[in-house]
């Protein structure tokens, strides 16, 4: 089995220096469809420099996506074909508000490996402190499709009971045609998300857009429309990407107001409103 679970969970972690400025925060809120229209000034504080706001979201690609899932992917116990990888969902804990531009130290290591009997699940725990203290902490849950069945522990389930009633808001997000090519600049090198012949053999039809993609421009619409764009109110935000996106498409993001939370859905338009993120929560202030 090219995953051996126990030597994958007593590796040492991999600790490495990280470092970001302002041009990266402008590059990774372009590549998740900020500055639209380009003068408003609602846009303005996540595309101009003198007025950045840090969108939470842009931890999971801060220092280049730092250690990142294809660097967790060579792990020791871990040896596996890129083209089976798929991300499963993601859970973003914020200590901070993120500066738009530092230094830290980012800690990976994987923290869990579970046996959903046709395909493993990687847990990548990346913990992000600065010289102030901790910054944020990531996990990845990243699918690996053919690699299951060896009788490992299921891991918890992650699904949630539908949110009740009718949204309280609904927004529609046009996803750009090269809106993975221009967000793969901020670390995400996997070709599935700009090679056609590549994504062919994983099994589409076509590159798809980065899962992360469709989280960062998820919890913009959020703080956007429920936060009043106040991106220090973010505590949490975990996701479950239950569907595919292509460049193009429309997503429509359905948003649940609770106390202290918003329990979010996002399908794609074109696809009889396909299931895109499930299971999502933003938790703030």
């Amino acid at each position: 089995m090219p995953i051996d679970a126990a030597k994958a969970v007593a590796a040492e972690p991999r600790t490495g220096e990280i470092a970001w400025n302002s041009k990266d925060v402008q590059l990774y809120h372009l590549g998740i469809g900020a500055g639209v229209p380009a003068t408003d000034p609602d846009e303005l504080r996540y595309t101009l420099e003198s007025r950045l706001h840090v969108l939470p979201s842009f931890a999971t690609v801060a220092g280049s996506g730092s250690p990142g899932v294809i660097s967790g992917l060579s792990m020791p116990g871990i040896e596996v074909d890129l083209a089976k990888v798929l991300h499963g969902g993601q859970s973003l804990t914020i200590h901070r508000p993120l500066p738009a531009e530092g230094t830290a130290t980012a800690t990976g290591r994987i923290a869990a490996v579970y046996d959903k009997g046709k395909a493993a699940v990687l847990v990548m725990r990346t913990e992000v402190a600065d010289a102030d203290g901790p910054l944020w902490t990531n996990d990845a849950q990243i699918f690996v499709r053919g690699e299951g069945g060896w009788g490992g522990d299921r891991g918890p389930s992650g699904r949630l009971d539908p949110p009740s009633g009718e949204p309280d808001r609904v927004v529609e997000r046009a996803v750009r045609e090269d809106q993975a090519l221009l967000y793969r600049l901020s670390g995400d090198w996997n070709p599935l998300h700009a090679d056609p012949e590549f994504a062919k053999v994983a099994g589409f039809e076509r590159p798809i857009l980065h899962g992360l993609c469709t989280y960062g421009i998820t919890l913009k619409a959020v703080v956007d429309t429920v936060l009043g764009g106040d991106v220090a109110r973010v505590r949490s935000y975990v996701t479950r990407f239950a569907g595919v996106v292509y460049p193009g498409e429309t997503l429509r993001i359905r948003m649940w107001e609770q106390q202290g939370a918003v329990r979010v859905a996002v399908s794609a338009v074109e696809r009889d409103d396909a299931p895109v993120l499930a299971d999502t929560v933003v938790e703030h202030a």
